[in-house]
C-alpha cells in the first residue's frame, strides 16, 4: 500500500505555514510565508493589506509542496486553520469588498456596523478561506469568536431574532457551519492552478487557532495547562462545559465538537516583543552571531543564560498593544542601572511573559479547583531552551514540549485525519500522531527568588503603573 500524506494550515498572524505530514504525524515537507505589515490607517483600525491571507497561503503551499519527495497523488487532504477574533467582509462573488480586519482592529470588540458599501457576506478568515479552496460558503462553528450570533449550546446560529439584532448580522449573510473534522469542500480547479493542490482534494474544518493548537499538543486531561507562546500569548485547560459567568477565564469551542477549552487572560503582541527586543539591539546581534555561527536567537538565548534570575533588578510589563478596554496601558521596563545591557533587556521580557502567565494561568486554575502538575509550551518560543527552563523555574513546575511545536499544523492534520476517518477518535489520533520531544524541570532556587519577586514585587506591579500610564493617556493621546 502507497504510503499516504495529509497537509495542516497554519494560518497565523505573522505567517502562514502549510506543513506535510504522513498519517503518523512526522513532518516531511513544509513551507512558510511570511504576512506583510498590517496597515494602520488610522488609530484602532488594523488590516491585513491587498489578498495577504490568500496570495501567503500561496507561496507557502508552493514552497512545501517544492519541497515534498513524494507524489501528488499520495496527498490526501487539507486541514485549515486560520487566526481568529477577525472579520472578513465579501461581495456577492465572495471577493473581498474591504481588507481583511485583524483582531488587533478596535471594531472588532463591537458587534458589525454595515458602514461598507457593496457587503453581501460576513465571515471569519477560515471561512474566507475555505471558500477560496473549495468554492463553499462554509465555515467551522468553532471559529466565530466574539462579536457573532453565535449559539454556543448547539454550535449553530442563533434563532432568537433578539440575539440576531444584536449583532446586527441577518441569517443571508453569514456562511454555514460545521464542526471540526468535517469535510466541508474539495479543491477547486482555480485554487488548485492557484496554489499546486491537487484539484478534488478534501479540505477539513477545524477551529479556531488557540484550539487547534490543543488539539495539536496533545491531552490537557487532569492538572495539565498549555501555554501557548503566539503573538497572542494565553495559557488552557481542558474543558466540557460553556461557563459564561467566569471571572479569570472565558470558554473558547475546543477542536473536538461541542467540547470546551478555558482559555486565561493573555498577553497581546506577547512574542512580537520578544522580536522587538531583539531587533532593538540592531546588527550587532546578526554580525556576532554569525561569528559564532549561530541564529541570532541563539546568539541572545546563550548571553542571556548568563544574567541571573530577576536580572538585575530590571522588570518588564508586557503590554505592548493596549486592550480596548484600557487604551491608556503601555509596555514597560523599569529598574535600569548603568550595569544593565540589551541582553538584560531580553532576558527580562521573557521573564516578564513567564511571569505574567503564570499568575493569569494559576488565577483561572484555582477558580476551577484545579492544582497544576505540570506545564505544556507550544509555538515558535518553545524552541529555546532558555525559554523553556524560565517557564519551569517561573512555575516551579516541569515545562514540556513537543517534538512537532508547530502544533497548529499539526492540530489541522488531526482534524483532516478524523474527516476522513483515518482514526476512531481525536484520542486515538492524537495517541499516534503526538510525541513528546523533552522536559524542563525547575531549578529550586531560581523557583525561590521567582515567587519571592512575583508575590512582593511583580504580581501587583501595574497597580502602580497604570496610575502613571492613566495620567500619560490624555496628554500622548
Amino acid at each position: 500500500m502507497a504510503e499516504q500524506y495529509i497537509i495542516g494550515i497554519d494560518g497565523g498572524s505573522q505567517s502562514t505555514k502549510v506543513i506535510i505530514f504522513d498519517t503518523h504525524g512526522n513532518v516531511v515537507a513544509e513551507g512558510s510565508e511570511p504576512l506583510k505589515p498590517m496597515l494602520l490607517p488610522e488609530e484602532g483600525v488594523v488590516l491585513h493589506p491587498d489578498d495577504d491571507l490568500w496570495d501567503s497561503l500561496i507561496m507557502a503551499s508552493k514552497k512545501a509542496l517544492a519541497a515534498f519527495p513524494g507524489k501528488l497523488s499520495e496527498i490526501i487532504g487539507v486541514g485549515l486553520c486560520t487566526i481568529r477574533c477577525c472579520r472578513v467582509l465579501l461581495k456577492e462573488d465572495c471577493t473581498l469588498a474591504y481588507p481583511a480586519i485583524s483582531w488587533m482592529d478596535l471594531r472588532l470588540a463591537s458587534p458589525y456596523q454595515p458602514d461598507i458599501p457593496g457587503v453581501k457576506y460576513v465571515t471569519t478568515t477560515s471561512g474566507y478561506i475555505t471558500h477560496r479552496l473549495t468554492g463553499e460558503k462554509k465555515d467551522t462553528a468553532a471559529n466565530y469568536e466574539g462579536e457573532w450570533p453565535l449559539d454556543r449550546s448547539t454550535w449553530d446560529w442563533s434563532e432568537d431574532p433578539a440575539v440576531m439584532k444584536h449583532y446586527n448580522i441577518p441569517r443571508e449573510m453569514l456562511f454555514d457551519l460545521v464542526n471540526p473534522g468535517t469535510i466541508v469542500g474539495r479543491i477547486t480547479r482555480a485554487a488548485a492552478e492557484a496554489t499546486g493542490l491537487p484539484e478534488g482534494l478534501p479540505v477539513a474544518a477545524t477551529a479556531n487557532d488557540k484550539a487547534v493548537e490543543a488539539l495539536g499538543t496533545g491531552s490537557l486531561e487532569g492538572n495539565v495547562a498549555l501555554v501557548s507562546l503566539g503573538t497572542y500569548i494565553t495559557s488552557m485547560i481542558q474543558g466540557y462545559d460553556y461557563i459564561s459567568d467566569a471571572k479569570y477565564f472565558w470558554t473558547n469551542l475546543a477542536s473536538i465538537p461541542h467540547r470546551f477549552i478555558y482559555e486565561s487572560g493573555g498577553i497581546r503582541r506577547g512574542m512580537s516583543t520578544v522580536s522587538w527586543a531583539r531587533e532593538l539591539m540592531g546588527g550587532d546581534v546578526v554580525s556576532e552571531a554569525a561569528k559564532r555561527g549561530l541564529t541570532p536567537d541563539d546568539y541572545l538565548n546563550e548571553m542571556a543564560a548568563d544574567i541571573p534570575a530577576g536580572c538585575e533588578g530590571l522588570m518588564t510589563v508586557p503590554e505592548w498593544l493596549a486592550p480596548p478596554s484600557a487604551q491608556y496601558k503601555r509596555g514597560i521596563i523599569l529598574g535600569f542601572t548603568g550595569r544593565h545591557t540589551g541582553v538584560h533587556m531580553y532576558r527580562s521580557v521573557m521573564e516578564a511573559i513567564a511571569l505574567t502567565m503564570k499568575n493569569h494561568c494559576f488565577k483561572m486554575c484555582e477558580e476551577r479547583g484545579k492544582k497544576l502538575e505540570k506545564i505544556i509550551i507550544s509555538g515558535g518560543g518553545s524552541n529555546g531552551r532558555l525559554f523553556m527552563q524560565i517557564f519551569a523555574d517561573v512555575f516551579g513546575l516541569p515545562a514540556h514540549r513537543n517534538l512537532v511545536n508547530g502544533s497548529v499544523g499539526l492540530g489541522s492534520a488531526i482534524c483532516l485525519a478524523m474527516g476522513l476517518g483515518l482514526y476512531p477518535d481525536f484520542e486515538s489520533a492524537m495517541k499516534v500522531m503526538i510525541r513528546p520531544r523533552d522536559s524542563f524541570q525547575p531549578n529550586e532556587a531560581n523557583t525561590k527568588f521567582y515567587d519571592r519577586m512575583n508575590e512582593e514585587v511583580y504580581k501587583d506591579i501595574t497597580s502602580s503603573t497604570d496610575e502613571i500610564l492613566k495620567k500619560a493617556h490624555p496628554v500622548f493621546a
